[in-house]
């Protein structure tokens, strides 16, 4: 099989609380709708908007392993597909290097589109992501509640 031209790839980001335990899934389609790949990172805790720039992530690490062309990326997160095609600002400076990172990530491809779809035409993703979403909650009640706390910010200057 050579390599694919156009790859679909669709994601999704869940999250137990906002902020709390998340789930990010991302699941890599050739043009026919065979699945490819299909990951998911469990982490957190995070809010529900930063799940779902961390699906994007990992589904353009998994994409771009696969080197095609074109690629189409399909998100139910409207305020997510809007950013990333500069409809809306991105006012969370949480989400600010998120964003950026996924701009880097899209350098390669030479073609990139960004689809907001309903959640019922992104149940596989949906149900990845919330399977990631349930291993982050299970360590997370295994932790001590001192350290299920946010860490204090704390900024240091490197130069």
């Amino acid at each position: 099989m050579g390599e694919p031209l156009h790859l679909i790839v669709y994601i999704d980001g869940a999250c137990s609380g906002n902020p709390g335990p998340c789930g990010a899934a991302a699941i890599v389609k050739d043009e026919d709708g065979t699945t490819l790949l299909e990951k998911g990172r469990a982490f957190g805790p995070a809010t529900n908007n930063v799940a779902e720039y961390q699906a994007l992530l990992l589904g353009l690490e998994a994409a771009a392993a696969l080197h095609p062309a074109r690629l189409t990326i399909r998100s139910d997160s409207e305020l997510l597909v809007r950013q990333l095609a500069g409809q809306y600002r991105i006012k969370a400076p949480h989400l600010k290097p998120l964003h950026r990172q996924a701009l880097r990530l899209l350098e390669p491809f030479e073609s990139v589109e960004i689809q907001h779809i309903p959640r019922t035409e992104n149940t596989e993703a949906d149900k990845l992501s919330r399977k990631a979403m349930l291993k982050a909650r299970q360590v997370d009640a295994a932790l001590p509640p001192e350290a299920r706390k946010a860490p204090p910010h704390k900024t240091f200057r490197l130069k």
